[in-house]
């Protein structure tokens, strides 16, 4: 998955369950009080390796969209080592793609490196203020849906570059009711869109995230912040999950 062109997988012992590799944003392991470790068993990637007896490898962060997906493939070295064990690959991204951004993604992405400290709390205050009040706008969205599928093309060629019998699946955007992004989502019936042509045109299976999760977030059993999920939702994507990859892949992680 680097620039080289003489990759080969190593050899993978027969006994060793296969991993899911689920490269996600923060939906994939928050809770309703917030992040949680990856072994945490009541987040769907666990939920789903549990059902099929394989481990699970999470690659994720808050905000992550369809470009860190591409940039974890060909720089993170445990998706390097996860890739030849993978029974099957999630992109579980899209959220934060089609969230309305009228403040460049960049300019959120950078605050951190602010220096001094004080100078950083004023200008995340700021972006905290602005971001809300400039989001009934609608757009920007943080990654236009053109370039979101061209980044799941690039990460799903990728890896059927190296594993050509290596199930994905993909994900539809979830919704959201939150404050910060002025319970805005118009962003998302065009990313809808796009993914929905990108799954037609490679076959690549998509979990309807909103579907899973609409009745969940939309109650007070979410988290607070009406982005992140309940735990009836982590199960309903789950099942969801299933859904695609059962009729996908054996027990032993092997295309059926």
């Amino acid at each position: 998955m680097t620039s080289s062109d003489d990759y080969s997988a190593p050899p993978v012992d027969e006994g060793t369950p296969p991993v899911l590799l689920v490269l996600a944003d923060s939906l994939s392991y928050y809770g309703p009080k917030g992040g949680l470790p990856v072994d945490d068993p009541r987040i769907w990637p666990n939920l789903v390796a549990s059902e099929l007896g394989w481990t699970v490898e999470l690659v994720a962060r808050i905000g992550w969209t369809s470009r860190d997906v591409w940039w974890a493939l060909t720089q993170d070295p445990r998706v390097w080592a996860a890739i030849p064990k993978a029974g099957a690959v999630v992109f579980g991204v899209g959220g934060m793609d089609s969230l309305p951004s009228p403040l460049p993604t960049a300019l959120r992405e950078q605050i951190r490196y602010v220096r001094p400290p004080a100078l950083r709390r004023i200008v995340r205050n700021g972006y905290q203020w602005a971001q809300p009040r400039l989001s009934p706008l609608g757009w920007p969205v943080a990654l236009p849906p053109k370039l979101s599928v061209e980044y799941l093309e690039k990460s799903r060629a990728a890896l059927a570059y190296v594993r050509p019998d290596l199930p994905v699946v993909g994900t539809l955007p979830s919704v959201h009711r939150s404050d910060a992004y002025g319970n805005v989502h118009t962003g998302r019936p065009a990313a809808e869109r796009a993914l929905r042509r990108w799954s037609s045109d490679t076959g690549v299976p998509l979990v309807d995230l909103a579907e899973a999760v609409r009745a969940n977030i939309m109650s007070n059993n979410a988290n607070p912040d009406g982005i992140h999920w309940g735990w009836d939702a982590h199960v309903a994507v789950a099942d969801a999950m299933l859904a695609e990859l059962r009729p996908r892949v054996s027990a032993d992680g092997q295309q059926a």
